[in-house]
């Protein structure tokens, strides 16, 4: 029987388990699970978790930490906090309210955001797993792909819009052909009894005129909210991939939602201190500063490719100078200074110049090595580059290495042996 606000009276059953089998009473630090006759605590179900708060007797009180369903027999998880606590006592329990109300809140977000990305993706959608816990609100769903930004704004928006709109959440328990006859929504594989229980919201405009429709009907055994202007707020914190062809959207509503939007605009005010600029201006002031960078990082590295073809690049200094080897023109340089992303550019140019003949740069990146070599395209019946860059990456600590008889690429874990590297490429010349 329900009594005023949250608070309930009932008889103890005989718990489920206690610390040990025995019959004592449970002291002051003992964990418990509690099991009683009648219980308004809300066991975890559905996505939905279970309910924390207090256990009262004459002796003793208990502090639950969470409540699940065993068997269809509610279990309340607590712990003996004050004096002691005995099977067969009369006691008074008292749900955790604050936190009760903020999973409602989430829960019924969960059924206008379900219907949302009905309206935006299609009828496809279809729940597949969902969390409904007092800090934020997890939902997967059937979808194929990540959702465009336009979507996203778009779910939110309308989620946001039924909430404002402020109407009451309806609970029906009715049969499951009335239920599915009324359009309400179930999960897919779930079996249902006899009797189902129905949660409706939201009135949606349709047609012409003042007709209008349920906008959310769900079979659906939680907690949920009066009205859905209870909810509050309702802020997407994104859409990612839940598993093969499920997404997962998480949000929150309420305080914690309010909470999210405060410190995103505190993040976007101190952005806009450190550039100099009104908040409104941010993503103008980053875009131009992305492009400077950019242009600069472009000419540092026409720069450093400038220096490289001078030969001030060389680690011996002066303009490096190709050489015979078997009948071939070789061309080696060991750089720093230089990334192996800007090796390429610099062994067309260094082919350019040759207009007959190989070339093999050898990059020291901070000790490590990036390694390219070059053949003139009237050499590549004769010479591979490939085996050249394999022969060198083999001295330097690295293996493998590949790309075209013309021009290939690799790495090594030392650059200190690359003259050693030169010397193995030139071994392959000679063959």
């Amino acid at each position: 029987m329900r009594l005023s606000g949250t608070m309930w009276r009932m008889r103890m059953a005989r718990p489920i388990s206690w610390a040990m089998t025995r019959k004592l009473p449970r002291g002051e630090g003992t964990s418990v699970q509690i099991a009683l006759n009648q219980t308004p605590f809300y066991a975890e179900s559905g996505g939905q978790v279970g309910d924390t708060g207090m256990i009262r007797t004459e002796t003793g009180l208990a502090r639950v930490s969470d409540t699940k369903k065993t068997a269809g027999v509610f279990v309340h998880i607590a712990e003996v906090t004050e004096g002691t606590v005995s099977q067969g006592q009369a006691a008074t329990l008292e749900v955790d309210h604050t936190r009760r109300s903020m999973i409602r809140a989430n829960h019924s977000a969960t059924h206008l955001l379900h219907e949302a990305l009905r309206g935006a993706l299609g009828d496809h959608v279809a729940q597949r797993g969902s969390l409904n816990a007092p800090d934020r609100l997890r939902f997967d769903f059937s979808h194929g792909k990540a959702l465009a930004a336009d979507e996203l704004s778009r779910v939110e928006g309308e989620v946001n819009e039924f909430i404002r709109q402020n109407s009451a959440v309806d609970t029906r328990i009715m049969t499951p052909d009335d239920a599915r006859a009324m359009g309400a929504q179930a999960l897919f594989g779930e079996k249902y009894g006899d009797e189902v229980r129905v949660v409706s919201m939201g009135q949606a405009p349709t047609g012409k005129g003042a007709n209008k429709h349920t906008y959310s009907i769900e079979l659906c055994g939680g907690t949920h909210v009066a009205r859905t202007g209870d909810i509050g707020a309702f802020v997407l914190l994104g859409d990612s991939a839940s598993s093969a062809g499920v997404r997962r959207i998480e949000a929150l509503t309420g305080q914690a939602a309010l909470a999210h939007l405060r410190d995103q605009d505190q993040r976007l005010g101190d952005v806009a201190a450190a550039l100099k600029a009104q908040p409104s201006d941010v993503p103008a002031r980053v875009r131009a500063l992305l492009d400077e960078r950019k242009a600069l990082a472009n000419e540092v590295a026409q720069l450093r490719r400038d220096l490289a073809m001078s030969g001030g690049a060389g680690k011996s200094g002066g303009e490096a100078a190709a050489r015979e080897v078997n009948g071939v023109p070789f061309l080696a340089q060991v750089l720093s200074g230089v990334s192996g992303k800007d090796l390429p550019a610099l062994i067309d140019e260094h082919k350019a110049r040759l207009e007959s003949g190989v070339v093999l740069l050898i990059a020291d990146t901070g000790g490590k090595a990036a390694v390219a070599a070059g053949v003139t395209g009237d050499l590549t019946e004769r010479v591979s580059a490939v085996e050249l860059v394999r022969a060198a990456v083999a001295e330097l600590g690295g293996k493998g290495g590949g790309g075209r008889p013309d021009m290939a690429q690799g790495g090594g874990a030392d650059a200190a042996n690359a003259e050693a590297a030169i010397k193995a490429a030139e071994t392959v010349l000679e063959g």
